[in-house]
């Protein structure tokens, strides 16, 4: 916590000293604009230089004022009536400032022209309004940047908060994943030892690499699909285990040479824990088909198969909370990038399960 703080508080101090500089090289900019103003004989003009600085002057302090003070003070807190008042206020006095400045640089008469060469000063009103114009101007642009960096400082902090939400609903998830997880294999083993204790004794010893995987890669956002296949597997073997002889059950797994493709931990288990929980009659003819493939693309489908034998009022077996925390955790993982299908046929109950996973990657 203390890195993701110092981290956050250099992203910010970097984002300040930008923001700065910015600032200084825009105003730097501007002000060398005087630099440039001649006179028509192509003369350097100091009485223009210093009526252009001064209505640049002029125009920082209305900018700032809202930049830095009026913004917060009174817009974001919804005062805007009080907002509107005072900016037309400090309109007004610095357009008569500019006026009074132009008229004092004026009669100066730093370029040292005649009386008689020297244009005449120009009329207040015209001058005041078209100077409280160019302000209004200048304080309609520094609302708009302001507004535009708190609404990008509000989207970023939304997106911090969302992605941290997230972090925490998945990581309550998993808690909730592994308990479930271990109920079910421990209810198999369980039901072995009366039976066969020398096959329960081997479902433990699997037991233990399966939980190897639950401690160390499930901490992981993901972990390379083929290392997931390897769980399945020794999943699927450890339930093999206390299979009738009335039951068919055949696996197939299809993954590309060399794949690098990365998977969410868990996020298939519960669909072949469904199948084994609810997919297997003591007496009747039963089936599971459990199959998954990947295309060159990183599209991955699991495809899972089993016979269905409708629940009875005495059946105690759990209201699918495994397939309410896949579903959870896919709409936090892959929004809009999977789809899951499932559908009861002919006593069959079909599950189809396709991730895109290198789309938004």
């Amino acid at each position: 916590m203390i890195n993701e703080k110092n981290l956050i508080k250099k992203k910010d101090s970097k984002r300040s000293v930008d923001n700065i500089f910015i600032h200084i090289l825009v105003w730097v900019i501007v002000f060398g604009l005087p630099l440039f103003f001649f006179d028509r004989r192509n003369v350097f003009s100091w009485s223009n230089f210093w009526r252009s600085t001064s209505a640049l002057l002029c125009f920082m302090a209305v900018f700032y004022a809202n930049y830095l003070y009026l913004i917060d003070k009174f817009l974001f807190r919804r005062k805007t009536k009080e907002f509107i008042i005072i900016n037309l206020l400090l309109i007004i006095g610095l357009a008569f400032l500019m006026h009074f400045s132009h008229e004092f640089i004026y009669n100066l008469n730093l370029d040292g022209r005649s009386i008689r060469r020297r244009r005449k000063s120009p009329p207040l009103l015209p001058f005041i309004l078209s100077n409280m114009f160019s302000l209004a101007l200048v304080a309609g642009l520094s609302v708009a940047i302001k507004m535009s960096v708190h609404w990008v400082h509000l989207d970023n902090e939304r997106k911090e908060l969302e992605k941290a939400k997230t972090e925490a609903e998945l990581q309550n998830l998993k808690s909730q994943v592994n308990p479930h997880f271990l109920l079910n294999t421990l209810n198999n083993i369980y039901a072995l030892i009366e039976f066969n204790p020398a096959q329960a004794q081997q479902a433990i010893h699997d037991l233990s690499k399966l939980l190897r995987h639950i401690l160390y890669d499930n901490n992981q956002t993901f972990v390379p699909l083929s290392q997931e296949v390897d769980f399945m597997r020794n999943y699927i073997d450890l339930m093999r285990i206390r299979l009738p002889d009335n039951v068919e059950l055949t696996t197939q797994f299809d993954l590309q040479p060399d794949s690098d493709t990365r998977i969410a931990p868990l996020i298939f288990i519960s669909l072949i824990e469904n199948a084994f929980k609810h997919g297997i009659s003591g007496n009747k003819p039963s089936f599971i088909r459990i199959s998954l493939t990947e295309n060159p693309k990183g599209i991955v489908q699991f495809s899972c198969e089993n016979s269905y034998f409708p629940k009875t009022k005495s059946d105690k077996s759990g209201k699918g909370i495994g397939l309410a925390q896949m579903q959870k955790r896919l709409d936090l993982l892959y929004p809009g990038r999977y789809i899951w299908d499932k559908h009861i046929s002919d006593n069959t109950y079909s599950s189809v399960l396709i991730i895109d996973t290198k789309k938004g990657t």
